[in-house]
């Protein structure tokens, strides 16, 4: 039982752990190689794309996307999709598509001469289901080595577990004032039943048993 409890636990906590690596913002270091915009035919996928922005239809089954290409420090190739979010989940409020694309357009560059910039985007690159991080927002940056120190998303964490710990907290001392003493009280009447009482729930027992076999 004991195994079970912490199962299940660990897997709430990944799942929360997984949430918020795919919602909260993060920060590449990039240099963008490209931009162009392709129609895509939603599928078993189509969680992982933006809802339609401001003005498109709703509800369709496929339509263009613009996406950013770009080179890591390391040299690996990372692509971007650039959706509106509009009012939605998660709420970045990004309603600058097309800016997007054109700042992203004009920061182009070759392994000559790069420009490297700073992508803020969420979301996960994954080649097997065809996602792709939507890019929120560009900025050119002195160099491949720059660090950004996360610190919205260290104050959302801490907040979120401030919270699960005060609420924690409540519910245990709800449970010590309200739940507990009624068991107490169950396992006190269980104690005070009678002889009489305890032997009909003992034949009633063995007749169960010789139906069942159990």
């Amino acid at each position: 039982m004991v195994y079970v409890k912490w199962t299940f636990w660990a897997i709430v906590w990944l799942l929360v752990a997984a949430f918020f690596h795919y919602t909260l913002p993060q920060r590449d270091i990039v240099r963008i190689t490209d931009t162009f915009e392709r129609r895509i035919d939603f599928g078993e996928n189509s969680i992982f794309w933006a809802s339609p922005g401001p003005g498109n239809q709703v509800g369709g089954a496929n339509r263009d996307v613009f996406f950013i290409q770009t080179i890591k420090t390391n040299g690996k190739p990372l692509v971007y999709r650039n959706e509106d979010t509009g009012w939605g989940w998660p709420p970045y409020f990004k309603f600058d598509t097309n800016n997007l694309q054109t700042e992203a357009a004009d920061l182009r560059s070759t392994s000559d001469n790069p420009k490297w910039v700073a992508v803020t985007h969420y979301g996960w690159r994954n080649e097997f289901l065809s996602i792709f991080p939507n890019a929120v927002g560009v900025t050119q940056v002195d160099g491949p080595d720059v660090r950004f120190i996360p610190w919205l998303n260290i104050i959302i964490i801490v907040v979120f577990l401030a919270l699960v710990w005060a609420v924690r907290v409540r519910w245990i001392r709800f449970r010590q004032r309200r739940i507990d003493p009624v068991v107490a009280d169950a396992g006190e009447a269980w104690d005070d039943m009678s002889d009489s009482a305890r032997e009909k729930r003992g034949r009633l027992a063995r007749w169960w048993q010789s139906w069942t076999g159990k």
